[in-house]
């Protein structure tokens, strides 16, 4: 077929001509080509002007209109006040994202990733916090930090938001949920939908602030009162905009599953059903994604770890596949699931349930006595459950505190058996192993919190945990051997800045860290050994463990920092993690010598980023409200607790026994003015010398909770300081 020529004239000049005639089959000039012709001109052009120079013809206006607007949009070009469009980057303006704070200032964060510039209250009544943004750098705000002024509105944020309703002086306005949402939204006469004053409402923004006006709404729905039970996660899933109905789409295609696994399903796949597999999960699990069985070969090992085969189930492109993948994950709210995927496969047909055949991907593992794996093999497969058990139920038979469990106990010390061998490769390369306290709420049979307990790790989470981090591994292991693309799980060590105060902190304590500027996990670990059993160990830690960076999904393999893992990925909860269902189809790919290509992987990596940040945030929202709820009957009782973190406005302490955290706030350390010394986690008194640094003991008195801002301030108690770790606390 011949080539088709390549015009003449100004359009034959676009260097990606080309591409964009693989794109579409009228192709317009690229956006780089009309960046070009923008430059040269020397000054902004009108649309008409630019439309002249670039030969756009009549048939070719609209679409090389919505081109201008796509480029305005992505921040590339802007119409200046006459209405002609000039290069951003040849207007010394900034493109960036707006982070609202509840005093009513904001700042910029610029897309370059530079540092950060203030807003006033004033440009914030322009915006709202999420918007896309251009600013023109201003000056220096008293603090000496950058601050700037918005130039144009890129793309809004919010359209629908979480809100409570309020009427005063016959004038009704909506207080957003998100405090860094600070501008109050008008809602005029007619647009309330009866809601009454105190009220939990949806406002959708029907005109977005300006610099003259505020934003104006209409009240979509009603949620209830602010204390209703389970109010406190109906607002996280709208505040966090997290998708909690499945669509009728998805309900019809649920509707087509069978009820089990038929013979058709079980084509090509080997046959399992014989091995004695088992699920430990929680006792309050439904969704059950792996099952394990071991067994001795000599003095090595056979290990099988199952995962559910969600990907025979949930096809790409399909609505299931759509939902789970806006979706992200699960949710796992105290007393509430909100599901990737539905039921009907999440805790049904893909969950691998006790005395029933399910579909799963197996990883079959070869284990020396050292726990190194000396081999593994990845395959599709039907087995059966022998029991749902728990982890209490399994360390209670292990270490015969419990039920004996006589049929499964010796694969159950099988598998004990493996774990200490794969404990013992786990320490010998360095991974970090931080020791920290979870929680877990207790709640009466009226669904109202009754107890804060630690959620305490036993002995079977070690053996499943090991487990999986081994699959994960052989999953990384095998797709990067042959070179198929995927998501991997990434955790990087310090960055240098990070690094260098780490270790002037250390130095305080006489401590320091090995591994030069390139510290590896087995530094952190030989560390964590030493300061085990100090007084202050606690303090050491955290400030070790802040020194990290946050893990991520990335087709980009940077290693796993904390697991000392040159290759890492997450292959084991295809139910609940959209990344471990892309690796497993990649994983069946390469067992058919195909490849398979989602689409953008790196795009992937961060929507996958952001909707595991997303449920986290939402989840530390829920549980801050509950904490509140459960300390509302404290107040002025007092308690002891350690300084969990340390602000410019107060000490944040974590009290003992309850597991609930609140602020001192500055102004409550006494009569002495404060300095905030970021570098040492410690506020320092300028008359005194007091000092309170993260890790001391503190003695606190509850003094207010507040349950609408999910907030609780302690003050000082009488006795004060109760001893202190390192030399945090003492005066001069």
């Amino acid at each position: 077929m011949a080539k088709p020529r390549r015009p003449r004239g100004v359009r034959g000049q676009d260097p990606f001509l080309e591409r964009e005639r693989e794109s579409y089959p009228h192709p317009l000039p690229s956006r780089e080509f009309i960046l070009q012709v923008l430059e040269e001109a020397g000054a902004p052009l009108p649309l008409d002007q630019l439309a002249a120079r670039l030969e756009i013809t009549p048939e070719e206006e609209e679409t090389f209109s919505r081109r201008i607007a796509a480029m305005e949009r992505d921040g590339q070009i802007i119409r200046n006040r006459r209405g002609a469009l000039g290069v951003l980057r040849k207007m010394d303006l900034i493109t960036g994202k707006v982070q609202g704070h509840p005093d009513g200032f904001g700042f910029l964060l610029p897309d370059d990733g530079s540092p950060d510039l203030t807003l006033s209250p004033r440009e914030m009544h322009k915006v709202l916090h999420g918007d896309r943004v251009v600013v023109r750098e201003t000056g220096v705000d008293r603090r000496g930090r950058r601050e700037g002024s918005v130039v144009e509105v890129l793309e809004r944020a919010n359209q629908r938001l979480v809100a409570r309703f309020y009427r005063e002086q016959g004038v009704s306005f909506a207080e957003a949920e998100n405090r860094r949402i600070s501008q109050d939204i008008l809602i005029p006469a007619g647009g309330e939908h009866g809601a009454q004053p105190g009220q939990v409402v949806m406002v959708e923004i029907v005109q977005q602030p300006t610099s003259h006006n505020q934003a104006i709404g209409r009240v979509v729905e009603i949620l209830g009162s602010y204390a209703d039970p389970g109010m406190e996660i109906e607002i996280a899933l709208r505040k966090h905009d997290l998708p909690h109905e499945f669509s009728p789409e998805v309900e019809k295609a649920c509707a087509r599953f069978p009820e089990g696994v038929t013979a058709k399903d079980l084509k090509d796949r080997r046959d399992l059903r014989d091995l004695p597999l088992v699920t430990i999960d929680g006792e309050t699990a439904k969704d059950f994604d792996d099952a394990v069985y071991c067994e001795p070969k000599g003095k090595a090992f056979k290990l099988w770890v199952c995962i559910a085969d969600v990907s025979h189930y949930v096809r790409p492109g399909d609505p299931l596949d759509r939902e789970a993948l806006l979706r992200g994950n699960s949710v796992y709210f105290p007393r509430r699931v909100i599901p990737m995927l539905p039921e009907v496969l999440s805790n049904g047909l893909c969950s691998l349930n006790p005395q029933v055949d399910r579909l799963c991907m197996a990883c079959e593992m070869e284990v020396d006595p050292r726990g190194e794996i000396r081999g593994y093999e990845f395959y599709p497969a039907v087995m059966h459950s022998r029991s749902r058990l728990t982890y209490t139920a399994v360390a209670g038979a292990l270490e015969e505190t419990g039920p004996s469990l006589p049929e499964l106990l010796p694969h159950l010390k099988n598998l004990r058996r493996i774990y200490q061998a794969l404990a013992q490769s786990r320490e010998k390369r360095g991974a970090i192993d931080f020791e920290t306290v979870e929680s877990e709420m207790i709640f009466n049979d009226q669904g109202k919190i009754e107890n804060i307990v630690p959620a305490l790790r036993n002995q079977a989470h070690r053996i499943i945990e090991e487990c999986m981090l081994a699959a994960n591994v052989c999953a990384s292991d095998f797709l990067q051997s042959r070179g198929h693309p995927t998501l991997y799980r990434i955790h990087e060590g310090p960055t240098p800045e990070k690094l260098e105060a780490l270790r002037e902190f250390l130095k305080e304590f006489g401590l320091q860290l090995s591994g030069g500027d390139d510290p590896q996990a087995k530094d952190y670990a030989q560390l964590l050994g030493r300061i085990k059993g100090r007084p202050d160990a606690q303090l050491l830690q955290t400030v070790m463990l802040r020194s990290l960076r946050q893990a991520v999904y990335s087709p980009d393999n940077a290693g796993h920092f904390g697991l000392a893992y040159e290759s890492y990925t997450h292959f084991t909860s295809p139910i609940r993690r959209y990344p471990d269902l892309l690796v497993h189809r990649a994983i069946k790919s390469c067992l058919q010598d195909a490849v398979y290509t989602p689409g953008d992987w790196g795009g992937l990596g961060v929507h996958c980023s952001m909707t595991e940040r997303r449920a986290d945030d939402a989840t530390r929202d829920v549980v801050a409200w509950l904490k509140c709820y459960f300390m509302q009957d404290k107040v002025n009782q007092s308690f002891e607790g350690t300084v969990s973190g340390v602000t410019g406005f107060g000490l944040f302490v974590a009290l003992d026994g309850v597991y609930v955290e609140g602020l001192v706030h500055v102004s409550e350390l006494g009569s002495d003015y404060f300095h905030f010394d970021a570098a040492k986690h410690r506020l320092l008194g300028e008359r005194t010398g007091a000092r309170y640094r993260l890790g001391d003991r503190i003695r606190v008195r509850v003094a207010r909770v507040d349950l609408e801002t999910a907030r609780i301030d302690f003050t000082l108690a009488e006795s004060g300081r109760t001893g202190r770790s390192g030399k945090g606390g003492k005066k001069k």
